[in-house]
This record gives C-alpha cells, sequence and structure tokens, in this order.
C-alpha cells in the first residue's frame, strides 16, 4: 500500500527543493530567480520524466505526481497563499503614484481584463476551429478569463531589478495588483456559464462584478483603518507584524465568507497600511521588522511557487491536441493584449501622459504565473481541462521565459534609459535594511 505524505512532508519537500534550487542559481547560474526557479522545476520534471522510461522500475515520476495530485494548488493559492503575496506587494506601493495614475490602473485592471478575456476567447476559437480542435466558446471564455490578468508576483520578479520610467514602472505594477481579483471574478462567471451553473446574463454578471469590486474596496478599506488605530496605540514590533498578518488572512477570509473579492480586499487594506500605517504609526525600528518580515514572506513564498509551476508538468499527460492549443495560445494572448492595451492608450491619450514606448512595455511585461496556474488547476475534469491546462502552460512558460528574459533589452530600446539608472520596485523607506555581506 502507497504511504501518503502529510501535508507538512509535502510543503517541507517542496522549500527543501526551493532551497536547493535557489543556492544553485545563485552560485553557478546567476539568471533571475524566479525564471531560474520555473526553469529548474521544469528541468526536473522532465528528468524525472526520462529516468522512469530508462528504468522503468524506479518510482520518480508516480511519487512526484501523486505528491503534486495531493496538493489542491487552486484552492491552496486563491484561498491562502495569494493573500500573503498580495498584501507583501501592496505594502510597497506609493499612493502618491498610484492617485495619479489611476485612471490608466482602473481602465486596464476592469474593462481592459474583460477586453482582453473576450479577444481570446473568439480568436482562440476561430483558430482552434480552424484546426480541427473541438472546444466551446464558453471554455475559451474561460480560458480568456485566467489568462487575461498579468500575475503580480511574476510581474514585481520581472521589474525588481529593471530600469523604468516612473510612470511605467507604477502602470505595470498597479495594474497588476488590482487585474488578478477582477480576473478571478469573470473566471468563476465564465465557469459557471461553460458547465452550466450559471445562467446569468452579462447586465447581472456585470452588477455581481461592480458589487463584489467596491464591496472588497471598502471593507479592505475599513479593515486597514482598524489595524492603523491599533498600530498606534502600541510600539512592539511582533504584536504589530502580528496585526499585519491577521489583516492580510482574516480579511481575505472575511470578504470570501461575504461574497465580495478577497484579493482586491487585500490590496486595498495593504495599500493603506504602507501608506499610512507604516510610515505615520510604526517606529523606526518597527517598520525596519515589519518590511523584512514581508519581504521574506514575499521570496519565500514566489520561490515556492515557482517550483511548484515548474514541476507541475507532471501532470499533464499531454496529447497531440492540447500541444496545438498551447501553442495557438501563446500569439492569440500576446495579440489581445496588444489590441487591449493600444486601445486603453488611445482612449486616455487625451488626458494623460504616456512615457515613450508604453504599449509595448505594458504589453511586454503582461507575465502570467501562478495565478493563472491556480485557476486552470481548478477547472473540473472533463475533455476541455487537458486543453486549458495546456494553453495556460504554454503561455505562462513564453511569458516567463521569453517575456522575461528579454524585457530589459525591450525597455532599453523603446525607452532609452540606461541599464544602470535602475528605479527600484520598491521605494528606499520601505525596504528592510542592508545587511552587510561576509
Amino acid at each position: 500500500m502507497e504511504a501518503k505524505l502529510s501535508l507538512f512532508q509535502v510543503f517541507a519537500l517542496l522549500i527543501v527543493t526551493t532551497a536547493g534550487f535557489s543556492w544553485l542559481n545563485r552560485r553557478f547560474i546567476g539568471l533571475p530567480e524566479h525564471i531560474a526557479l520555473l526553469l529548474m522545476g521544469l528541468g526536473a520534471a522532465v528528468a524525472l520524466v526520462l529516468v522512469e522510461r530508462i528504468v522503468p522500475s524506479l518510482w520518480p515520476v508516480t511519487a512526484v505526481e501523486a505528491m503534486l495530485r495531493q496538493i489542491d494548488f487552486g484552492a491552496t493559492l486563491l484561498q491562502g497563499v495569494l493573500a500573503f503575496l498580495l498584501f507583501a506587494a501592496a505594502i510597497t506601493v506609493d499612493w502618491e503614484e498610484l492617485k495619479q495614475r489611476s485612471l490608466a490602473i482602473a481602465l486596464l485592471a476592469t474593462i481592459g481584463v474583460a477586453l482582453s478575456a473576450g479577444l481570446v476567447a473568439a480568436m482562440l476559437w476561430g483558430v482552434a476551429a480552424l484546426a480541427g480542435l473541438s472546444i466551446s466558446f464558453a471554455w475559451c471564455l474561460v480560458f480568456g478569463a485566467l489568462i487575461a490578468p498579468t500575475d503580480p508576483i511574476a510581474v514585481s520578479a520581472a521589474l525588481q531589478h529593471l530600469a523604468l520610467p516612473d510612470r511605467l514602472r507604477i502602470d505595470v505594477t498597479g495594474e497588476s495588483l488590482f487585474n488578478d481579483g477582477v480576473g478571478v471574478v469573470l473566471f468563476t462567471l465564465a465557469l459557471s456559464m461553460a458547465t452550466g451553473d450559471g445562467q446569468a446574463g452579462i447586465a447581472i454578471a456585470g452588477v455581481h462584478m461592480l458589487f463584489e469590486i467596491a464591496g472588497a474596496l471598502l471593507l479592505g478599506v475599513v479593515a486597514a483603518s482598524i489595524a492603523v488605530r491599533a498600530f498606534r496605540g502600541i510600539d512592539d514590533y511582533s504584536v504589530e507584524i502580528l496585526i499585519s498578518l491577521a489583516l492580510a488572512m482574516g480579511g481575505y477570509a472575511l470578504a470570501d465568507a461575504i461574497g465580495v473579492s478577497g484579493p482586491i480586499t487585500v490590496v486595498a487594506s495593504g495599500v493603506l497600511i504602507g501608506n499610512l500605517g507604516a510610515p505615520r504609526a510604526m517606529s523606526e525600528r518597527t517598520r525596519a521588522y515589519f518590511y523584512g518580515f514581508w519581504r521574506l514572506i514575499d521570496d519565500l513564498l514566489n520561490a515556492a511557487l515557482f517550483v511548484l509551476l515548474g514541476l507541475e508538468v507532471l501532470v499533464l499527460h499531454l496529447q497531440l491536441a492540447p500541444l496545438m492549443f498551447g501553442l495557438i495560445a501563446v500569439p492569440v494572448v500576446l495579440i489581445a493584449r496588444s489590441v487591449t492595451v493600444a486601445a486603453t492608450l488611445a482612449t486616455l491619450g487625451s488626458w494623460l501622459r504616456f512615457d515613450r514606448g508604453a504599449g509595448i512595455i505594458l504589453t511586454w511585461a503582461a507575465v502570467r504565473g501562478a495565478i493563472s496556474a491556480a485557476l486552470a488547476l481548478s477547472v473540473p475534469y472533463g475533455p476541455e481541462r487537458e486543453l486549458i491546462l495546456a494553453a495556460t502552460y504554454a503561455v505562462i512558460l513564453f511569458s516567463s521565459i521569453v517575456q522575461g528574459l528579454s524585457l530589459e533589452r525591450v525597455i532599453r530600446l523603446t525607452t532609452n534609459v540606461s541599464s544602470a539608472a535602475v528605479s527600484p520596485t520598491q521605494p528606499a523607506d520601505r525596504q528592510p535594511p542592508p545587511v552587510e555581506k561576509k
């Protein structure tokens, strides 16, 4: 009888693997960490498959695949890890910069996501039909909804050490923080229509989405306001960090319970804490611990997710049809993103100023990652699931590796900014204090 690993053992194996890969990359390879971990996870998965084919009596693929199947990836990310990752990213956002670009961010993160999802669905459905692949428009819309939002974790990792004009930096990072909440709402609606569980019309769906977004913003602001008042009454970094943990986890759980967007709730509360709570209600010592703690959480979970994403190839038993569907999806998603960005810039061009090359950079910096993977893995088993998983994996690999590795060159060519003039993703006063190297 096959032994079943406990959740702790699964998590321990994942952390050990992540630590080993991170050390190898830092010591010998030197790639951006998120790309290196994704490639090394993928390489490990391919190596396990080759070992099993050479020596069939060995168990590595079966064992690792069984371990991965024990993880409810969709539920783990969407109802747990995402709360930490979004809060860690949101506390580094400068509210003054965000206000100046709020119109562009709001349009990209709402109408832009819906437009991109619709364009992806329409083009993918048409090209798939020409290629002889059988999939309904409703399921193409499910894929369009899960792949439309950019991943805040992947985007932050891709931009971490790159030079980027301030306006473009806040447009890219601000959109990635807010559009995933809208994407999750769209995905839920599209999936309910594809499976026949929901019969709501477009107007009702639109009202439902507005309620989720508005309710989440209100809940996030109220929860963060309570936390800020709590910070002002004490000066104890351990208690204040514990309160911030409660805010991220409790806010997300409460939002889910009352039917509003958990991701948007956490982002709203994180932005408020980062701009009011930390600078005005925390001592300098507490701020150093606060930002250091959340930076560690962000780095740890980010690294583990990219390794897990690379290993997830083991659960994809791909045939010709899913491979074709994945290859078709990559250019379709890029075209839909470029059309969406171009439409947004044309609409706002009379009111807002955009930097040179904004359209190209906003399109090329749209990196997808673990959030899209989690949504795809939450699709119920059926003939469409394998197609959607293959397409999602293809887009994630292309955007993380091809777009991620070439993003610095694209930025330099389109903005004429020197690679030495790095604009950090975190303001100086929101980073943990430097540590002297040995």
